[in-house]
């Protein structure tokens, strides 16, 4: 609830700059100027890194005894209200001649964040290069020691905003779930009866949080050299790390991942050998309407793929029925996944399940949507049609290569949609189909086409 009230709060005031969310309320006292903070490069290349606030500051790790003391500079920032919301509904039904039952679920969602006034502190950067001049990290300090350095990167707390006086976060959920039975009489009486069952339930949660807390902060990543040298990465985007032993061999750019015939494709061909694929997709579209299911999803099997024990502390955050999704997806891709603190095994297919929902966490909530409601004969006319177009040529296609599916002009304007979520544009003339990929799209058109093939994939098993 409350890493969710910051990352509403980061995206609305900086939606494409350097704030990051803090997603847990323990975190706040760590996150003091110059704290040192682990920046953990995930798996894909695609996906969001993750920050972990360490109990160490910056002199804490240099040799010397001397304290570095930069000041700080602190500045009114600006208030903030923000109220949330969405809609879920679904329909499960049943239907033979004499009788049937339908199952309809809708539910609400209000998340309401008072954080009030607010206000930012800011290290002051020159003084801590002049005070760190001829500094050395010592590279045997236990935090140096423990990290990953293939993965791991090091950083400093450039700034943090904080709450000014006590606020609160207030989640609101209302979920109506309806029976409706109806016995065909007609047979015998000419009509039908009816009888109708509604349940309720409102659940309302409210966080107090305290004066000081830190809600969102920006780092300066920390570049560091074998020998203790290190230099602080003063310009935006500018990426630090651990110099490497070996040459480090870059990640390909997303226009040369081949979804189909490389070797993402054969990471998602695993997925056409899973049991009850069928079962597999109808639970992978429920995780799609509620987007903390699937990132704990997510994190659980990057964790099982990395060969760790999977972090139960966001698994513990979630819903009885969230959790129960979760659970079934993970029993059902393999059997031994542990839901305590013990550990198993990975299957084969692992890499490919994790592969799959890893892309579609990285995806607009728009995109989910849309996803989460297409039928199977629409995902292999996509699929179909993103391998002629994305894989094979460039240039423009025939409107007769087009999968019958899609001649279809309201089919047709549903593939549009969800290729636009992904920025990228779908065109054509009379006789010619394109694509047209927006500028700065990044990865977007590629986990939207690696989603699209592995949901088709498990339709196909």
């Amino acid at each position: 609830m409350f890493s969710k009230a910051t990352a509403n709060f980061v995206h609305q005031v900086d939606p494409e700059g350097s704030l990051i969310h803090v997603s847990r309320v323990n975190d706040s006292h760590k996150l003091v100027p110059m704290a040192l903070v682990v920046k953990r490069n995930r798996f894909w290349v695609w996906q969001r890194p993750k920050y972990q606030p360490t109990d160490f500051i910056l002199s804490d790790l240099l040799l010397g005894d001397k304290v570095l003391s930069p000041g700080v500079c602190e500045t009114e920032f600006l208030t903030y209200e923000g109220t949330y919301g969405d809609k879920l509904s679904g329909k499960l039904g049943t239907q033979a001649s004499s009788f049937s039952v339908k199952v309809v679920g809708q539910g609400t969602t209000k998340l309401q964040s008072c954080f009030g006034r607010l206000k930012k502190e800011e290290l002051d950067v020159k003084m801590l290069l002049r005070d760190s001049t001829d500094r050395q990290v010592n590279m045997h300090h236990m935090l140096v020691q423990q990290l990953k350095k293939e993965d791991e990167v090091l950083a400093v707390v450039k700034e943090r905003i904080l709450t000014t006086e006590t606020c609160s976060v207030t989640q609101s959920k209302k979920k109506i779930r309806a029976l409706e039975g109806v016995l065909g009489l007609v047979d015998i009486l000419g009509s039908s009866l009816e009888n109708r069952n509604n349940i309720e339930r409102d659940i309302d949660v409210s966080l107090e949080i305290p004066s000081g807390t830190v809600i969102a902060y920006s780092i300066l990543e920390l570049e560091i050299k074998r020998n203790g040298q290190y230099g602080i990465c003063l310009q935006p985007g500018t990426i630090g790390g651990f110099e490497a032993d070996l040459p480090v061999t870059p990640w390909p750019s997303c226009n040369s991942l081949n979804v189909v015939d490389g070797p993402l494709g054969m990471e998602l061909s695993e997925l056409a050998e899973l049991p009850q694929s069928t079962q597999l997709f109808k639970r992978l579209q429920e995780t799609m309407r509620d987007r903390p299911a699937l990132s704990c999803l997510q994190c659980v099997l990057e964790d099982l793929c990395s060969g760790k024990s999977p972090n139960m502390a966001i698994y513990e955050e979630l819903s009885d029925s969230q959790r129960q999704l979760v659970s079934a997806i993970l029993d059902q891709i393999n059997p031994d996944c542990p839901t305590d603190d013990s550990q198993s095994s990975s299957p084969a297919n692992l890499m490919a399940i994790q592969l799959l929902v890893s892309a579609l966490d990285e995806l607009t909530d728009e995109a989910l949507s849309l996803l989460s409601e297409t039928c199977p004969d629409f995902l292999e006319a996509l699929d179909t049609l993103q391998i002629h177009s994305f894989n094979v040529s460039r240039t423009p296609l025939s409107i007769h290569c087009l999968p019958n599916l899609l001649q279809d002009n309201h089919t047709f304007k549903l593939a549009e949609q969800l290729l636009s979520s992904s920025s990228v544009m779908l065109k054509r003339d009379t006789d010619r189909l394109w694509w047209v990929t927006e500028k700065n799209a990044g990865f977007f058109p590629l986990l939207l086409h690696l989603s699209i093939h592995g949901l088709c994939l498990l339709c196909k098993a």
